[in-house]
């Protein structure tokens, strides 16, 4: 009776020990809906707040690229120009597609299977010579040392790839101390304009520049 006893204590213990689980885990409510609205609505704020400088950022890191893919363009046009002994130089054309994009110019004026070519980003425009209409344009362009050609030129290097400027008898003459310029515009889905550029010095030398907030133009 004594063993039945203690058995019959010790069932009534995990018993006890069973319902008090059961208790405790029923009282836990979780979240509640005020929470979980009070956690959604933070969430959609930081959203909100942090979007459009994910937007830019993106939209800077496009168009440094096709600044940077037809600054490897011209240096395309440079290369060739050495090596074939002749004047080469970039030209822009619109794909069937109707993406805008800079070739080569290795088959003649117009673009040709064969041809180096660079597709311009999303949203992305081309413009040469002055009056792109960029921030702080005519400060940027008269510190970089050398005379903008104008945008009807065809940005060309000679055989010693110098910078020249193509005419219509086949010759591309060098005018000592005249640099290209393109500039790239890209509009963000928020409306923005971004900038940046590419020159050419008198030297040859290719550059990618790229505008900030403030206008203030820097080299990359």
């Amino acid at each position: 009776m004594i063993i039945g006893g203690e058995g019959s204590a010790v069932d009534k213990s995990c018993v006890l020990n069973m319902v008090n689980h059961q208790t405790t885990r029923n009282d836990d409510p979780g979240f509640s809906m005020i929470e979980m609205i009070m956690v959604i609505s933070i969430m959609l704020i930081l959203a909100a707040i942090t979007m459009p400088a994910m937007v830019n950022t993106l939209s800077d890191l496009r168009l440094r690229s096709s600044a940077t893919n037809l600054s490897g363009l011209l240096q395309t046009a440079r290369m060739q120009a050495v090596r074939r002994n002749a004047p080469y130089g970039i030209q822009p054309v619109t794909l069937p597609g109707g993406q805008s994009a800079y070739f080569v110019n290795l088959n003649g004026a117009t673009y040709g299977n064969g041809d180096p070519l660079v597709v311009l980003g999303d949203r992305v425009a081309a413009s040469q010579g002055t009056g792109s209409g960029a921030p702080n344009e005519t400060a940027f362009t008269a510190g970089l040392g050398f005379t903008v050609a104008p945008g009807a030129v065809v940005p060309s290097f000679n055989a010693r790839g110098l910078p020249c400027s193509p005419t219509l008898a086949n010759t591309c003459p060098q005018n000592p101390g005249q640099g290209f310029v393109l500039f790239l515009q890209q509009s963000t889905v928020l409306g923005e304009i971004r900038w940046a550029a590419v020159t050419v010095n008198g030297s040859g030398r290719v550059q990618v520049w790229t505008c900030d907030s403030s206008g203030n133009w820097i080299q990359r």
